[in-house]
């Protein structure tokens, strides 16, 4: 059995039951390694989803955030703002513990709505994610996909309805290709904004992220401010 390592939040109104995946930080962000040490890039990661989950929490669609992790100061700190958080036990990679924590979350609700979102939106907001998750209720599956149009940062399953996580390169066609509707959005930028390289921080930067991603930028100074313009999100 799951070993859960704080206890759902039973007074949350919310529907949807949102599952967060985050890797030891140690391995997290190698992408940006031009830019910062690994010191500093376990700090953003932490961070990242820190003001993600704490942005989940504050939506009054969210009943709970499960976050899948094996690390021990991640878990702490993210148990710290009110999430659920449990152990990777397939340790098998990014769809398995997506995977994993939607059965965690059915065991108890076996009819639970599920989303999967991406711990690195340091620009999320709540009302954004609420759009969202309106959206998608119409549907028994759907998806986002990333600033770029490539990847995916948001995938949900309606109560009753299967989860089938396809996360990692080019998601965006997978989740497509086994049947989930792609969410045709305005205005969610910061749902849309994961980062994974310099020019992406960049842009979650203009886009105004949360207190703790930029209280670890502030204090990291020019290293968390890559040069070069950075695209912005497009729209939808």
């Amino acid at each position: 059995m799951t070993r859960m390592r704080t206890e759902p939040d039973a007074g949350r109104a919310g529907p949807w039951s949102l599952v967060v995946p985050l890797k030891p930080l140690a391995l997290a962000k190698s992408r940006l390694a031009p830019a910062l040490d690994g010191t500093a890039r376990a700090r953003l990661a932490l961070a990242f989803a820190q003001d993600t989950v704490a942005a989940a929490l504050a939506c009054a669609a969210v009943r709970d955030v499960v976050v899948v992790t094996d690390d021990a100061r991640a878990g702490a700190a993210l148990a710290a703002l009110g999430a659920r958080v449990t152990d990777d036990t397939p340790a098998a990679g990014l769809n398995a513990a997506l995977a994993h924590g939607a059965r965690t979350v059915r065991a108890a609700r076996p009819r639970a709505a599920l989303a999967a979102l991406n711990a690195d939106l340091p620009a999320l907001r709540p009302g954004e994610l609420a759009r969202v998750l309106a959206a998608a209720s119409a549907h028994p599956r759907a998806f986002l996909p990333d600033a770029a149009g490539i990847g995916t940062t948001f995938l949900s399953a309606a109560a009753g309805a299967p989860f089938r996580p396809r996360f990692g390169g080019a998601s965006r066609a997978r989740h497509a290709a086994v049947g989930a509707v792609e969410l045709a959005l305005d205005a969610v930028p910061g749902v849309r904004r994961d980062v994974d390289t310099p020019a992406d921080l960049r842009a979650a930067r203009e886009l105004g992220p949360g207190p703790h991603t930029a209280a670890v930028v502030a204090a990291l100074g020019p290293a968390a401010a890559p040069a070069g313009r950075a695209s912005p999100a497009p729209p939808g």
